[in-house]
């Protein structure tokens, strides 16, 4: 299939940026506001994609994102509900405890979302690009090559080079590992924002996303903690149907597991985060 690139040309005043809503509505609730405060349009705020996932309300979720105005591009979890497929795409280890736990997390969403949503949904382009402060930026959800695989900033630059080089782009912004980091090489920046559904295993609640200013003529980027009721979405994600792993974790800002995680990144659970 092509891949569908939506080109918003060229973007002025600050961008921001976020990924993995995961179904996380006062997260998003959170950001929305962070948004109006710092008078980013929504036309301005874009997302790396994975709006559905692991908490308890991934409809409303959606229909939050939908009302608001902001833009996304397909993670492989909207990939897999637009598809109507049994799994969420993660590209997990066949039988891990991460398995394991999206047989829970992906029907439980599959069967709270409207068609409306679906729909919605599946009108995300694959990615999105656009021109700002004299750099052409691409957002992609994994890779440009493949929407489910993990690059971490401790990922050799081989690997990521491959993305500017297909897309002629300065600037790429990743998401779906879940951590928010960035890496420089050769004038060229690969940006991860974070995500705003889960923490980021670094024992704070918080999540993270990241914002763009061109307002020196130049460009800057800088990441955000977000504080948002975490209380609350854990409370509403142990209803008997979704991991308590989970929920837990949206308390503690620990992972889990890291199953998913290089061995630098693996090492730094509970460290904080040090950009």
């Amino acid at each position: 299939m092509d891949k569908k690139i939506e080109h918003l040309g060229l973007l002025t005043g600050k961008v921001l940026l976020f990924g993995g809503a995961y179904s996380n509505l006062q997260a998003l609730e959170a950001l929305k506001h962070v948004a109006e405060k710092e008078n980013i349009l929504p036309k301005n705020c874009l997302s790396t994609g994975d709006v559905v996932g692991y908490c308890a309300q991934p409809e409303e979720t959606v229909q939050l994102l939908k009302i608001w105005g902001a833009k996304s591009i397909l993670g492989n979890v909207e990939i897999q509900l637009r598809d109507g497929a049994e799994d969420c795409g993660c590209d997990f280890r066949e039988g891990s405890r991460c398995d394991n736990f999206s047989q829970l997390w992906y029907p439980y969403a599959q069967s709270k979302l409207s068609n409306n949503s679906l729909e919605y949904l599946s009108s995300f382009p694959d990615h999105i690009s656009f021109n700002y402060a004299n750099k052409k930026i691409t957002l992609v959800h994994g890779s440009f090559f493949n929407v489910s695989e993990f690059i971490f900033k401790s990922s050799p630059w081989s690997v990521k080079s491959a993305n500017f080089l297909e897309t002629n782009s300065d600037v790429i912004i990743g998401g779906h590992c879940g951590l928010p980091f960035y890496h420089k090489n050769d004038n060229k920046l690969w940006l991860n924002p974070g995500v705003i559904g889960m923490p980021a295993n670094d024992g704070n609640p918080s999540v993270w996303y990241a914002i763009l200013d061109d307002s020196d003529k130049n460009f800057t980027f800088k990441h955000q903690n977000l504080d948002y009721n975490y209380k609350l979405a854990s409370k509403l994600m142990q209803n008997g149907l979704l991991p308590e792993e989970y929920a837990r974790t949206i308390q503690t800002g620990i992972w889990d597991n890291t199953e998913i995680l290089p061995p630098v990144e693996s090492g730094l659970q509970g460290f904080g985060i040090t950009l």
